[in-house]
């Protein structure tokens, strides 16, 4: 007997602790993250969980067939307005757990905590064009099979039925197996002053903009 087709679903609840997982387990470029971050709840925390919290009808996610989350897509039609649920929602909760650095950051999990107070960072007046944005993780079994590209088309329709036209996402500039698949899904790079370790890459929400290619 086949096993079940892996499929592309919206977010459950339930989804959530393997949406954790697979932020955690590919947070380092693409890579296990857990010997930077100690703590499994920080980079969900910043990365994942408050897209399912507050965009839940933007969250998609890759179903092993099981019912399992083994990747997803998650992100807003309006970064500017995500800012400020996140500040306003998201943030105050888990203020104590997560204190903001009173200096500068002594280890990889401070910077994350600092990034997780300073969501005012992911406005960026280059970025205006562009006022989604989003964030997409595999786990390294499903990669390069397609379903990275099934993930973005779907969230890409979901976006464009919302009318945002374009969308933007930031990539370690280091993970150049990452860029080479936005690079074929149609993604350009976006000139930003002071970029740091980011790359900045956009593209329209309209489908057929998207280059035939894998990944």
């Amino acid at each position: 007997m086949p096993p079940p087709p892996t499929t592309v679903r919206a977010y459950r609840p339930e989804d959530l602790p393997a949406l954790h997982d697979i932020c955690v387990r590919t947070a380092d470029e693409g890579r296990d993250s857990r010997h930077l971050y100690p703590d499994p709840d920080l980079m969900p925390s910043i990365f994942a969980a408050p897209y399912a919290a507050l965009e839940p009808e933007l969250t998609f996610v890759l179903d092993d067939g099981r019912g399992r989350a083994v990747g997803y897509v998650l992100g807003t039609a309006d970064t500017a307005g995500f800012v400020r649920a996140f500040r306003e929602v998201w943030l105050p909760p888990l203020a104590d757990r997560y204190p903001e650095p009173a200096g500068p950051a002594r280890t990889p999990s401070e910077e994350m905590i600092a990034l997780l107070h300073r969501p005012e960072r992911m406005i960026v007046p280059q970025l205006a064009g562009y006022p989604a944005h989003l964030h997409i993780d595999l786990l390294p079994a499903v990669q390069r099979q397609g379903y990275g590209r099934a993930l973005m088309h779907t969230f890409l329709r979901a976006l464009c039925d919302r009318g945002a036209g374009a969308v933007h996402l930031s990539m370690v500039t280091a993970n150049t197996a990452a860029r080479a698949f936005y690079d074929r899904l149609g993604f350009h790079e976006i000139a930003v002053p002071d970029p740091g370790p980011l790359t900045y890459l956009g593209r329209s929400t309209t489908i057929e903009d998207s280059r035939v290619g894998g990944s």
